[in-house]
């Protein structure tokens, strides 16, 4: 009994090992073709195969990032981008999560409104922000509603169709057992849709941060969004690349941020 325990926890050890190793190769990888990237793009611009005016380059970027932080602008700029992306992320969250219930709770409620939905959905949302502009003025809150209108629409669809897919002999039993549709959604419905959730709530967050950009284009006067139509207006584009690269940073961390708590998640639910 012992040499068969030992024998499996020995090729557990294995997969495990397998696993971690399978990781690291990825993220070295990934790595690697970074910092390819980035020497072949200050190559270029050193021997002139690119403008370095118009296409910037690694130390330039890194000379114009030095320069934002030591005006303490960069900082301003990205604390006002991440709070307004934060607020719209968990009001678009909310605001699906409540949209989804109450479709869920009426099948004629949603009958009704799911062609609304689909259609504002596939609106550009660019051609939105004019008109929030008008509605509601220029500031952070024109800018958080941009934010909430490019995920809004889509998150609800998906949240809405995760709730349908929840196995439907799970929610018979609980009508069978005496339950009511309260505890059908509260018991079934709502964490069986979790993985829905999950994977919602990783797409939203780039999706805000998208919206919230598009709102500082036209109607901030700080933030990262406003840093590149304003670098792009002087002809400073190294400032434009600078922001893009922070923003991807930004849009990374986000992303990072969700997928570990996705993780965490899972792990205590599995228990």
């Amino acid at each position: 009994m012992k040499t068969k325990r030992n024998c499996e926890l020995t090729k557990q050890e294995e997969f495990v090992k397998a696993h971690m190793h399978y990781h690291h190769q990825i993220s070295s990888w990934r790595f690697i073709i970074f910092v390819l990237f980035l020497a072949l793009w200050e190559t270029s611009a050193y021997f002139g195969w690119i403008d370095s005016f118009f296409f910037s380059s690694p130390c330039r970027v890194v000379l114009c990032l030095v320069d934002l932080f030591q005006n303490n602008h960069m900082i301003t700029h990205i604390g006002i981008t991440l709070y307004e992306t934060i607020i719209s992320f968990f009001l678009v969250f909310l605001i699906s999560l409540l949209a989804a219930s109450a479709l869920w709770y009426s099948g004629k409620l949603s009958e009704i409104l799911e062609p609304y939905l689909v259609i504002l959905n596939s609106l550009p949302k660019s051609a939105l922000a004019p008109l929030f502009i008008v509605w509601l003025g220029t500031g952070t809150v024109t800018i958080i509603v941009a934010g909430i209108s490019v995920a809004v629409f889509g998150s609800i669809i998906s949240i809405y169709t995760g709730f349908q897919q929840v196995d439907p002999e799970k929610v018979t039993l609980i009508y069978t057992l005496g339950g009511r549709k309260q505890d059908a959604f509260f018991k079934v419905i709502l964490p069986g849709s979790l993985p829905i959730l999950l994977s919602t709530a990783k797409v939203n967050i780039g999706l805000a941060l998208v919206g919230v950009i598009i709102g500082e284009f036209l109607a901030a006067r700080q933030g990262l969004g406003y840093l590149i139509i304003y670098g792009s207006q002087v002809f400073r584009l190294d400032m434009v690349i600078t922001a893009i690269i922070v923003l991807c940073i930004i849009a990374l961390i986000f992303y990072k941020s969700v997928q570990i708590l996705e993780h965490q998640i899972k792990k205590k639910y599995n228990q």
